[in-house]
């Protein structure tokens, strides 16, 4: 065990400060060079990240080589990669709905939604080889074959206002309701089944299928302090995030953990499923991320609305927490990378530091769950745990908790 005292306590402090810098250098921002206001992002499948900013499609190879394609309407913001190799959008222009269509040449062609004023938002591709997207203005959930043919489901709740849809594990489609406050259900023959979310959580907005077979979602209210879960069968769950929580969009990452964008509050977080959550602040201040996803190079790519950018995130996380109870220092951990890894871990104490361990990963697809004990641990203040994955550029990620543990003795 390496150790030190004293005046390396505070040498011990900067390096957590610089170590947890290079956790937000490993984001990297591309600027947009037309359109604005980029909203949602996808895996295409041509290997790169298509994005929906303004009148324009757009398309960035992992290395951020941007390129352009002008629409004619106004995307929403969602678009997906659909059955037909092509990249299927939302979008509107006055009180006409679209549904747009843009192959990996760019051709793109329009589809309006039978419902005037039906404002389209969220768009995935369903199991039955057709396109489900979900009608904000008309409180329906829709359905386009790659033909170009539409049904639209009323939504039983009225004014229910529909944002997000993803394919669940079941083979259904699961929605959110940001008004009606309930997650709904629909089959691919149309039957629509309501849950209630109950009184901890409100405004769903994004919703996803997660690693362990159930959906996940974010809150649309502010200051959105919860992720939500909900089993197959209706059963939510809530996870407290920190009080500047998520409002924007939700993805299952390459590390067996759930991504979601922060929004206003300018973060990218990390929720793995046993309900550990951490955030990590964007390099461009009051950038509003917004769309997230997995790329093909297994890193996190997303979107930042008002800073007009493109950005990719490190898929890795370390899912550190500490308890203290009766003299035992409990500290957990929930670690997923998709990279092979060095693993260290430091305790920073008002008596000196030390390096609790050294461990080289395989890549971890799966969050690893462990936890290590320190007992007859006597009260010693506020005492910090520094937590780092390295790879062969460095730090991929960092983490930094502090508990209190009573007054030093």
């Amino acid at each position: 065990m390496v150790t030190w005292r004293y005046v390396s306590i505070y040498a011990a402090f900067l390096a957590s400060v610089t170590i947890l810098q290079a956790q937000r250098d490993t984001i990297s921002e591309y600027p947009i060079e037309q359109g604005c206001c980029p909203n949602g992002i996808t895996t295409g499948p041509d290997g790169a990240l298509w994005f929906a900013a303004g009148f324009v499609i757009g398309r960035a190879t992992t290395s951020g080589a941007l390129s352009y394609y002008q629409v004619p309407f106004t995307p929403q913001g969602a678009i997906v990669s659909g059955p037909d190799n092509a990249l299927w959008f939302t979008g509107y222009q006055a009180t006409v709905g679209s549904i747009g269509r843009i192959t990996t040449a760019g051709v793109v062609t329009q589809y309006p939604t039978p419902a005037q004023n039906s404002f389209p938002q969220a768009i995935t591709s369903g199991p039955d080889g057709a396109m489900w997207f979900t009608e904000s203005g008309a409180n329906n959930i829709g359905r386009i074959t790659t033909a170009g043919v539409f049904t639209e489901y009323p939504i039983p709740t009225p004014n229910s206002y529909p944002i997000s849809i993803a394919t669940g594990p079941d083979g259904a489609l699961w929605f959110t309701e940001g008004v009606g406050d309930k997650i709904g259900r629909i089959t691919t023959q149309g039957t629509i089944t309501e849950f209630g979310i109950g009184a901890a959580l409100a405004s769903p907005n994004w919703i996803t299928a997660g690693p362990d077979g159930a959906l996940w979602f974010t809150e649309l209210s502010l200051p959105a302090p919860r992720i939500g879960r909900i089993t197959t069968a209706g059963a939510v769950t809530s996870y407290v995030l920190a009080p500047e929580g998520a409002t924007g969009q939700i993805t299952t990452g390459p590390d067996g953990a759930l991504w979601f964008t922060g929004g206003e509050f300018n973060s990218v977080g990390r929720i793995t499923t046993s309900g550990v959550v951490t955030e990590y602040p964007l390099p461009t201040s009051s950038s509003f991320p917004t769309g997230i996803t997995t790329g093909p190079d297994g890193g996190l790519w997303l979107v930042e609305n008002n800073a007009a950018n493109v950005a990719r995130a490190s898929a890795c996380g370390i899912g550190l927490s500490l308890n203290y109870a009766n003299g035992t220092l409990t500290i957990g951990f929930d670690v997923g990378t998709n990279n092979a890894a060095t693993w260290r871990t430091w305790l920073v104490t008002g008596t000196g530091g030390s390096r609790l361990f050294e461990k080289s990963l395989d890549p971890i697809t799966s969050p690893r769950v462990t936890s290590t004990n320190l007992t007859n641990f006597s009260n010693q203040g506020n005492v910090e745990v520094l937590s780092t994955l390295s790879g062969t550029n460095g730090i991929s990620c960092s983490e930094l908790q502090m508990v209190n543990t009573g007054p030093s003795q």
